[in-house]
């Protein structure tokens, strides 16, 4: 029997809702409730991640031309009755009729002349959203189908403007130039906003959204249009845009974030004419109570602006089927580094990454420092090494985490932006070493006439990344520093007018990894005549 699904209880998961950020994106769309039908499968194209796609050659255009640069807004077209669009709940016993239909040659089932087509689930039971669209979208539990009629019209002679019967259990599209309940040739029921779906946490479908004004064409997975002009600055049915990724969604609510995530991944669809901006949910007594009521508040204060169009042909499998390709997944992972280890610190380490099953990896590196702190050290870049600088080590243990994420996937674990397919770990510890040895001289060699340019040259041994420091105290005065720490092992001293008399050398060695002020030292006197 029928179930009129205008009313939910506003139950918030608040434990769910507040892993949003970190949701898997190779999920199917939330079966409609009171069915176990899919929304159309899993890799349909409403179902599809579109956030790594390029940005459109047209978004600009598109984007001026629905108003979102001269400050428009985003406009939650749902909410308690009668606002929003109602779906029904039937199963195979209900009654059907059928309708006569305006256009009735791109109506279902098709007919060779216009007469009566259906049937349909019929009845006074049914909710149809109000006017003046008057969709009635009604889905048959037993048989997963969808129907949706636009123009209904129950007063006397069943009548409406168009009808759509769509299998959602199938990627099948409707034959190309032909409307349905939408211009664009569309389903309705895939593209609304649910208040069960922002209940569990996550909305995995783009959303169904209306313009002013748009061309003369269409764009896959559309298979109609209703613009008024050839202009190609007019956004098509069927564009897709995303909320830039950019765009800081963490002062919401979580549930704003829910629908903001979905339009991050999913995006919107342009599926009819009307206000710019306005996009659709069920109509559900549950969005008039809180936290519903401020997430719908808080929806209208997005800037339009805060889109851009993406190019998604490179999805389609078949103009004739909703099919789209899926992203590469890289499902397998391993990191190494060379030398092995433990190493002194100051060595010279490189990291290599190897990803598999997946065509384009990238890779990202974290490093999380013996201090208890993760920083990302090499951001995502197709470069499988990372080299670890030896002035930034300290000894201590350290844990790489290396990340691999094909270029056409947006990850499925992390959180955004930073998401991977798969990662590899491994512990380093580095170790502290000391110089043991030291001998510094000079050239030339213990006395030179004023005016002489003097090398002095150091060398430590039993260190492997020795650094050193030069102090010089002249005759009758104080020490100072003549060359701070360094890896330079040689200081050039110009004695021009220096006075005459004994100077003493002290050179001072220590490794890269000492915290010591030196582990060793050479002195010497030098002459200036």
């Amino acid at each position: 029997m029928s179930s009129r699904l205008t009313s939910a209880a506003a139950l918030a998961v608040t434990a769910c809702l507040a892993l949003v950020a970190a949701q898997p994106r190779e999920v199917q769309a939330a079966a409609p409730p009171g069915t176990s039908c899919s929304a159309f499968p899993a890799d349909n194209v409403w179902n599809t991640d579109i956030s790594t796609l390029p940005v459109n050659s047209h978004s600009a255009a598109w984007l001026a031309s629905t108003g979102a640069t001269g400050g428009t807004l985003l406009h939650p077209d749902f909410g308690g009755p009668p606002y929003g669009i109602p779906f029904n709940v039937v199963d195979s016993t209900h009654p059907t009729a059928s309708f006569n239909f305006l256009y009735w040659q791109e109506s279902d089932p098709t007919v060779p002349t216009q007469q009566p087509q259906g049937p349909y689930p019929y009845g006074s039971d049914l909710a149809v959203e109000g006017p003046t669209d008057s969709h009635l979208l009604t889905i048959n539990k037993d048989t997963c189908a969808l129907y949706e009629v636009a123009g209904t019209d129950y007063n006397g002679a069943r009548t409406g403007w168009s009808g759509a019967i769509f299998n959602l259990g199938s990627n099948a599209l409707r034959p190309d130039t032909w409307t349905s309940a939408d211009a664009a040739g569309l389903p309705i029921f895939p593209g609304l906003v649910r208040l069960d779906e922002v209940q569990a946490g996550s909305i995995n479908h783009a959303i169904r959204f209306t313009v002013q004004q748009s061309d003369k064409s269409h764009l896959w997975p559309a298979r109609h249009d209703a613009g008024a002009a050839n202009n190609s600055n007019l956004t098509p049915m069927g564009a897709r845009f995303r909320l830039r990724s950019s765009f800081d969604i963490s002062s919401f609510n979580a549930q704003t974030q829910v629908v903001l995530t979905a339009m991050k991944h999913y995006g919107l669809i342009a599926a009819d004419n009307g206000s710019n901006w306005f996009f659709q949910g069920t109509m559900d007594s549950g969005w008039n109570s809180e936290p519903y009521a401020t997430m719908v508040a808080q929806l209208k204060t997005i800037p339009a602006s805060a889109f851009e169009a993406v190019d998604e042909s490179s999805l389609m499998v078949d103009q004739s089927s909703g099919q789209a390709l899926q992203p590469s997944r890289c499902t397998g992972m391993a990191a190494q580094a060379t030398p092995g280890a433990p190493q002194p610190a100051g060595t010279a380490i490189q990291v290599t990454a190897t990803a598999s099953g997946c065509a384009k990896p990238r890779y990202e590196v974290w490093l999380h420092s013996p201090n208890g702190t993760w920083s990302l050290v090499q951001p995502y870049s197709f470069s499988a090494t990372f080299n670890w600088s030896a002035a930034a080590q300290v000894p201590g243990t350290y844990r790489f985490s290396v990340w691999a994420r094909d270029s056409t996937s947006p990850g499925s674990g992390g959180t955004a932006p930073n998401t991977y397919d798969s990662f590899s770990a491994f512990d380093y510890t580095l170790t502290a070493t000391t110089c043991t040895g030291m001998s510094a001289s000079a050239a030339p060699a213990t006395s030179a006439a004023i005016g002489t340019q003097v090398n002095v040259t150091a060398a430590a041994s039993g260190c492997a990344n020795p650094r050193y420091a030069f102090y010089l105290l002249p005759p009758g005065g104080t020490w100072s520093l003549a060359q701070p720490y360094s890896t330079n092992p040689t200081f050039t001293w110009n004695t021009a007018g220096k006075a005459a008399g004994s100077y003493r050398f002290s050179v001072w060695a220590r490794d890269t990894s000492s915290s010591s002020s030196y582990d060793a030292f050479s002195a010497f006197q030098y002459s200036l005549a």
